[in-house]
């Protein structure tokens, strides 16, 4: 049983709200808008938050108990106040308060701004993966950065996506976030490496850094459901040691008064900056390293404060590493032990081999990152050498193992020699790692055969699997209250604790009055989605067509171009067959590419001139609307996923380690149509067959076009309506005036190797989509078969990830307050 939250008082809160009003905001009842009341409203909420947050440190430090520390780059948390709310059990009684001042809360939650704290689905998960730990009081503190703009803002501008700065904090700052200056860091930078003999005539090797930068910790608050623990989420922001040289401002130098504050500002400002220049990727690795030296110093700091000995670390504290962009903190660890606390080189090995796991999210070579030694050298030297002496013990390992083996030891070894010498993390981040984890049953078993497969040779027990999964607070209860609400009636409300209970679920499916009322409410998401659109992007919809929905990262292996092939085969065959017809549907996209990814930027542009053209073409009588969301973000896909009748999980199979979109929309009663990849196998496995749309090539399948020989041309020559389709893209139709300004993506199918097989596809996903549309002329199998999704999701819960991890990995107990 949970320990209920203490009692709401509405009183002393609404005193709380008029008092920051008034004395935080400078602004009166009379005069205040709708921002201000909504940041008073927040920083009356913090009162609480932060109470519990300070007291929930006190207890963990006080239970003398094993933490985990997770180390993520991203954490796309989405709009807190809301979900807070929820997880306070105080929506109602904070929408009551607010109605007196004649607020609706509803339009204030609108007011807040997300924080632009990550990209995608690996920092979506960090994000619920600490909710899941505050749910389930596993001691836990994330640490991520403090970005100033985060990721880009993305406006499409004639069709074309232009990144812009994303000012998340504002003017006021972020309500939410408190400053924590007894936990600000120092991190050094460049400089060099001296050797010195101890008074014992012991050789020790210390670094001088020659930039110097403080680090500034932010805890945002993750709050527990109805339990009264918070967690921070630490972030740090790069501030300058001595941000103002006064005598050269008085000189009139302006600008170099200031490098400092400006070159640490640099750090901080954005996101994953751009690294297709060498300007680039000093400034990520820069990122990297002092996300990293913050945290290890902080957790350090934390564990001599509780009295502990260096020699029990590991004891007390585990890192997970949320991909490779952490890995530097396994050299900074080794430093510290071995030049501060001057541990031997032995000890501290075995420390940090008890201290950090790993978590894998990408089997794609060009995703795994590498870094070249040279740059190490000059930004970090000290660690260039721990490197090298990891490697160099390392590899007598595998002679010892492999006796000979020259081939095994290129691979396996941390450093890449074709040409530029590289290092890869990924291989440093499973020599060190007591365990790595792939994110998916399909992809935890590439990961072992084809990925690491000497690794998994030569440590036989490291490489495990961790399905992932999604909160169902916010992606269920926060973000489909009206779902959420029926559920409550039919099965109570324990649900978000437990969400295995949703199987309660399945014996209604073939309730008829169910079926109604569960169908209703996802007619009333499509019209709040369709006004959306109507509001801000002026086309009309149609909410009794099929919503097909595709929101995710853009990038050629999770083939947004394989959905718009179709949408154009679909639009030609009713402009060219007259005995052709369809069911009205809208295809929704949503969806960033890296600034200087080329050719996704180029997919962007298409969806959007070929949307133009269907949208407004009068033939086609709406049979197709073709809908683009600009800056996608947790917010429109909180809006986008409850309307979603169809679910695009179309990666080529081996291609995507896990996904989490699969889940939230599965989980609102969206029908998934994938390949057989990612999570999208385990789904396949909850739902059932008839359940799902699953259709194309077989992981290995893929595998043996690869070694094989593929030619795509075949299939473009074979499919006369393939042909006429990537043959349109030549033409001006979508772009008058500019032929050819769509003929990227044929020219990279037919001509650039189609390394991700989308023609290979096309065949199979066109009869998919039949069967999509056969089953949603059936109202009845329809809706059963949504009920089934929802109702199936129980192992999809990060609170079911986060057991997992704390059980196989971790090794931690609960806390509970």
């Amino acid at each position: 049983m949970q320990n209920p939250v203490r009692k709401f008082d509405k009183e002393k809160f609404k005193k709380a709200v008029l008092r920051h009003l008034q004395t935080t905001y400078a602004t009166t009842i009379n005069s205040a808008t709708q921002r201000s009341w909504y940041l008073a409203m927040v920083k009356a909420l913090t009162e609480m938050t932060t109470l519990n947050l300070i007291e929930t440190e006190e207890q963990v430090t006080h239970a003398n108990v094993r933490r985990i520390n997770y180390f993520s780059l991203e954490f796309l948390i989405g709009r807190l106040t809301g979900n807070n709310l929820i997880s306070l059990d105080i929506f109602d009684d904070v929408k009551e308060v607010m109605h007196g001042f004649g607020c609706e809360l509803s339009d204030l939650l609108e007011v807040e701004h997300e924080p632009a704290l990550g990209n995608g689905g690996l920092g979506r998960l960090a994000a619920c993966y600490m909710d899941s730990l505050a749910a389930h009081e596993y001691p836990a503190i994330g640490y991520g950065l403090h970005y100033q703009y985060g990721l880009f803002r993305q406006e499409i501008i004639q069709g074309h996506q232009q990144e812009v700065p994303n000012n998340w904090l504002g003017i006021e700052g972020y309500p939410w976030e408190v400053i924590r200056p007894e936990h600000s860091q120092e991190v050094g930078f460049y400089g060099y490496v001296e050797v010195y003999t101890k008074n014992n005539g012991q050789l020790r090797r210390r670094w001088h850094p020659s930039l110097l930068i403080d680090g500034v910790a932010w805890d945002l608050p993750i709050v527990g459901y109805k339990n009264n623990t918070v967690y921070p989420l630490r972030l740090w922001e790069a501030r300058s040691e001595k941000p103002f040289n006064l005598s050269r401002f008085d000189q009139g130098d302006y600008v170099g008064a200031q490098f400092s504050r400006i070159e640490s500002g640099n750090i901080t400002k954005v996101l994953y900056p751009n690294d297709n220049h060498e300007a680039g990727k000093t400034l990520r690795l820069m990122q990297q390293y002092f996300q990293c030296a913050c945290s290890i110093a902080d957790m350090l700091q934390n564990h001599s404060q509780a009295g502990r000995s260096i020699h029990d670390f590991a004891q007390y504290e585990t890192i997970q590493l949320n991909d490779t962009h952490p890995t530097v903190a396994i050299p900074e660890l080794m430093r510290v032990l071995i030049d501060s606390y001057e541990l031997e080189w032995d000890e501290a090995w075995e420390i940090c081999q008890k201290t950090f796991a790993y978590t894998n999210h990408t089997l794609l070579p060009e995703a795994l990152e590498k870094w070249s030694a040279g740059l190490i050298e000059k930004l970090l030297p000290r660690h260039l050498e721990i490197i090298y002496e990891i490697n160099r013990r390392f590899m007598n390992e595998v002679e010892a193992h492999w006796p000979g083996d020259v081939e095994k030891k290129r691979r396996m070894s941390i450093f890449e020699d074709q040409g530029q010498r590289m290092v890869r993390m990924a291989n440093l981040c499973v020599i060190t790692s007591y365990a790595v984890n792939g994110v998916a049953k399909i992809h935890s078993e590439l990961v072992k055969r084809d990925l690491f497969p000497e690794f998994n040779e030569l440590y036989p027990n490291k490489l495990m699997n961790v399905t992932n999964g999604v909160t169902p607070r916010r992606w269920l209860k926060s973000c489909n209250q009206s779902l959420s609400g029926l559920i409550d009636e039919k099965i109570g409300d324990a649900w978000p604790g437990d969400l295995y209970q949703l199987a309660k679920l399945k014996e209604f499916a073939d309730d008829t009055d169910f079926q109604q009322d569960f169908m209703a409410v996802k007619k009333a998401n499509k019209k709040r989605l369709a006004d959306w659109i109507k509001e801000r992007l002026g086309v009309a919809l149609n909410t009794e067509a099929i919503f097909d929905v595709q929101i995710k990262r853009l990038h050629e292996y999770k083939r947004q171009h394989l959905n718009l092939l179709h949408i154009l085969s679909l639009y030609y065959r009713l402009l060219n067959d007259p005995s052709f017809d369809m069911y009205p549907r809208v295809f929704i996209f949503a969806a960033k590419a890296a600034p200087g990814y080329t050719l996704a930027k180029d997919i962007i542009y298409a969806i959007n001139m070929i949307g133009k053209t269907i949208n407004n073409d009068v033939r086609i009588k709406d049979k197709i609307k073709v809908i683009f969301m600009p800056n996608y973000s947790v917010s429109l896909a909180e809006l986008i996923i409850p309307a979603a009748d169809v679910s695009e999980q179309i990666s080529t199979a081996g291609k995507e380690a896990s996904g989490t979109g699969n889940m939230k929309l599965a989980m609102n009663g969206a029908l998934t149509i994938g390949t057989m990849d990612g999570a999208n196998v385990e789904i396949r496995e909850e739902v059932g067959d008839e359940n799902i749309f699953i259709f194309g090539l077989l992981e290995h399948q893929v595998a043996a076009f690869y070694a094989q020989g593929y030619d795509p041309r075949v299939y473009y020559e074979k499919n006369p309506l393939l042909k006429s389709v990537l043959d349109w893209l030549e033409t001006d139709d979508f772009t008058p005036g500019q032929p050819g300004a769509l003929s990227s993506i044929r020219n990279n199918l037919l001509f650039g190797g189609d390394h991700f097989l989308v023609l290979a596809d096309f065949s199979a996903y066109r009869e998919a989509q039949k069967k999509v549309e056969q089953k949603y002329l059936n109202p009845t199998q329809w809706a059963r078969s949504s009920i089934i999704n929802t109702a199936s999701m129980g192992k999809f819960s990060s609170d079911r990830s986060i057991e997992d991890y704390a059980t196989k990995i971790w090794h931690l107990q609960p806390v509970k307050r």
